[in-house]
């Protein structure tokens, strides 16, 4: 019953209900993580904060988020706008596209992976690779994965870039569900 209710409270909840919170208003433990964005990035982004809503949460995330990978930074940004991209996500596209430009993107080769392409042949079969796996939900066609690994990506590549679509995947959906005010420049849509 009492899940019920709580479930009922919840309906009623509306994503500009969201807000983001300040530094006083998050555990402690995310005060000296926001100190450290504010260290490193000059500011907290506003979906970082938004995680921090979790005590534990903007911890894990960050450490998932910046873990190894076998992905260069033009391979992860290349990743993260595409699916960010498939599922609508302005956030994260407006934040992208300042990250892919800071990796040596150029505003042409941004919006070509936006539309899930590249001239660049491998590039161009991981962003489709990672457009499939974001909208068939991992079900990705034989013939997208064949062309990745004919490109000379590798078995590890594959978990890595599986790994990065739920990470974006992740902050997507938690923006698409808050609708938190975007901090970056909008993204102009497609």
């Amino acid at each position: 019953m009492t899940n019920n209710l709580k479930y009922k409270k919840m309906e009623n909840l509306t994503a500009t209900e969201f807000k983001v919170p300040t530094r006083e208003e998050v555990s402690q433990n995310n005060q000296e993580i926001f100190d450290n964005l504010n260290k490193a990035l000059g500011f907290v982004p506003n979906l970082y904060a938004t995680i921090a809503y979790s005590d534990n949460g903007l911890k894990r995330f960050l450490d998932y988020q910046n873990a190894k990978t076998s992905l260069n930074n033009k391979e992860k940004e290349a990743v993260n706008l595409i699916v960010s991209q498939v599922n609508e996500c302005v956030y994260c596209q407006s934040a992208h596209l300042v990250l892919g430009k800071m990796n040596g993107f150029s505003d042409e080769q941004l919006l070509d992976i936006r539309k899930g392409t590249s001239d660049n042949a491998k590039l161009n079969a991981l962003v489709k690779l990672a457009a499939d796996i974001t909208e068939n939900r991992g079900k990705a066609s034989n013939e997208n994965v064949a062309d990745f690994f004919a490109q000379g990506y590798t078995k590890e590549n594959l978990v890595d870039v599986i790994l990065q679509v739920s990470d974006k995947t992740a902050m997507n959906y938690l923006h698409n569900l808050t609708k938190v005010p975007v901090d970056f420049p909008i993204a102009e849509s497609i």
